[in-house]
């Protein structure tokens, strides 16, 4: 039974901590518009596409895992539009689908650069699942708080700005604006409340030759009742191939990353994060991996550097 009670409030504790804090992904820069729905490209015809799969705090029971998926494009000059979808876990218990479509209208300064207003437009599925905590009969199998299943959909909407030139980017956003609360018990006893989070990404790119560009990287993340989050990073890019970074997150991990562009239009990656937190004595880390392709119907695009997501 004290096994029971230690698996229940290990998955409230997460449940807290995941209501507090979205999903961390090292290689944010590569799925900036999950996070930022003013994010944009420019490049007419060329479809992006790409994948994530990050998996947290492995040996942890219970320890969360997320992936999505991401769709952007511009339609004209002005506007770009996209689609992501992106699913949250927690164990076999907790579980978030979010499907949201973005779209963007950009401003070009020729030379001084460009400047985007996003909108991301909504919703979330949220599912608890007490099924799998596997519960011995006689125990809190019979607590009324835990005996159904929960199930609940939120519609929500999120806003952001986003501002490049060749060498740099700066981009703020709220992928979503509106509290959500979820019950995980019918009387209301537990709850997952999600908070608005705030988002500042920024880099520069520095050509240390015609071979070697240098791109150190910043996102900082805010949220009421927790910490501020904070990424460093520092990108090397050989040849428009080969991209290896380092970074470190503020008192919770120090992060490798890799990169290799296959072919001009796909790319995939790896992240390690060693977690130097509290966690470290239950954990080996975390792992992410993406890939991304771009589909260029008018074989305009010729290179990864074209875009600040890839330097």
């Amino acid at each position: 039974m004290r096994k029971i009670y230690l698996q229940l409030i290990t998955l409230l504790t997460a449940t807290l901590m995941w209501s507090q804090q979205d999903v961390q992904y090292t290689q944010y820069m590569y799925n900036m518009s999950v996070i930022n729905p003013a994010y944009t490209t420019g490049t007419i015809g060329v479809y992006n596409l790409g994948a994530l799969y990050r998996t947290q705090w492995v040996g942890v029971v219970g320890a969360p895992t997320s992936s999505n998926l991401f769709f952007h494009t511009p339609i004209n000059e002005k506007v770009e539009i996209g689609l992501s979808y992106v699913n949250d876990n927690i164990g076999d218990i907790v579980k978030e689908n979010n499907i949201f479509a973005d779209f963007a209208y950009r401003l070009d300064f020729e030379n001084k650069g460009n400047l985007s207003f996003g909108l991301k437009v909504g919703a979330s599925f949220f599912n608890m699942d007490f099924t799998g905590l596997n519960l011995e009969s006689g125990g809190m199998a019979t607590d009324p708080n835990f005996a159904e299943n929960i199930s609940q959909a939120n519609f929500n909407f999120g806003t952001g700005v986003y501002y490049n030139t060749e060498h740099y980017y700066v981009g703020l956003s709220i992928p979503y604006l509106l509290k959500s609360t979820h019950f995980i018990s019918e009387n209301g006893q537990y709850q997952n409340i999600q908070q608005p989070h705030l988002y500042l990404t920024t880099a520069y790119v520095f050509d240390l030759n015609k071979n070697l560009k240098l791109k150190p990287g910043l996102m900082a993340k805010a949220v009421e009742g927790a910490p501020i989050s904070l990424d460093l990073t520092a990108n090397i890019l050989f040849q428009n191939r080969l991209e290896l970074g380092i970074g470190y997150r503020l008192d919770d991990a120090v992060m490798g990353l890799i990169n290799f562009g296959i072919t001009p239009e796909l790319r995939i990656g790896y992240a390690y994060d060693y977690t130097i937190s509290n966690l470290d004595a239950f954990s080996s880390g975390s792992h992410e991996f993406f890939i991304l392709y771009n589909l260029d119907s008018f074989n305009i695009n010729k290179g990864f550097d074209k875009s600040p997501r890839f330097f």
